[in-house]
């Protein structure tokens, strides 16, 4: 799951929502910081509402990602999309045309619900902004025992861009799916690329129940 499927149900807790965040946070800015579920099981009852309500949100993120990535509808469906990126790549490695159907799959999911739910995408940026980055920061500093680089910094990055929209637009995400590519070192997509996402994102469109079942997640009721 990404972002906004990751976030959608907890608009209304601002540092809730910032904590659904953090591991892909971590994973951008400073991948030597990892969030397990031993480490943040604690804070969870902290006297303080700031960590507890952030790492409340954290630990449900490793939670949500782990029935999700065990779900039918996320098999079939990463299986298709690596088929369909190795049939228009001619093969391709094996690797990255199963790494492109995985990401590509979390952020289709996520351009689906922001069609399905258009206002909540802009409740979900206003919600963020009520969180101070310099503090988000300063607790996993003391969790992790490392103060994590540039997190408070990319917090403000990701709030300002709001780079989530461009999920909705085939080549804007193109371009997105690219800088993923680029950071974990694999080869980025042609241009033309960006045609093949309309063929998977029709597809994860007809999936997506299947993909997020009502039986574990929390589906807005309007």
């Amino acid at each position: 799951m990404n972002y906004f499927a990751h976030g959608l149900a907890h608009l209304d807790r601002p540092h809730f929502l910032a904590g659904t965040a953090l591991p892909d946070w971590l994973a951008v800015v400073d991948r030597r910081v990892r969030l397990r579920a031993r480490m943040l099981a604690p804070h969870v009852r902290s006297s303080d509402p700031l960590a507890a309500e952030l790492s409340a949100g954290a630990l449900r993120h490793l939670e949500d990602d782990a029935w999700f990535h065990a779900t039918r509808g996320f098999a079939e469906v990463t299986s298709e999309l690596t088929e369909l990126f190795r049939g228009r790549l001619h093969g391709g490695d094996g690797f990255w045309c199963g790494f492109l159907g995985h990401v590509a799959t979390e952020l289709l999911i996520d351009a689906a619900l922001m069609e399905r739910y258009p206002a909540r995408l802009d409740a979900y940026y206003s919600a963020l902004e009520q969180v101070d980055s310099r503090l988000v920061e300063d607790r996993v500093a003391e969790w992790a025992g490392r103060r994590p680089e540039y997190l408070s910094a990319f917090i403000q990055f990701f709030r300002t861009q709001q780079y989530l929209r461009d999920y909705a637009v085939d080549d804007r995400m193109l371009v997105r799916l690219n800088q993923v590519l680029w950071r974990v070192k694999l080869t980025p997509l042609p241009a033309d690329a960006a045609a093949w996402l309309t063929e998977a994102r029709q597809r994860v469109r007809q999936r997506l129940e299947d993909l997020l079942p009502a039986s574990h997640y929390n589906w807005p009721r309007a």
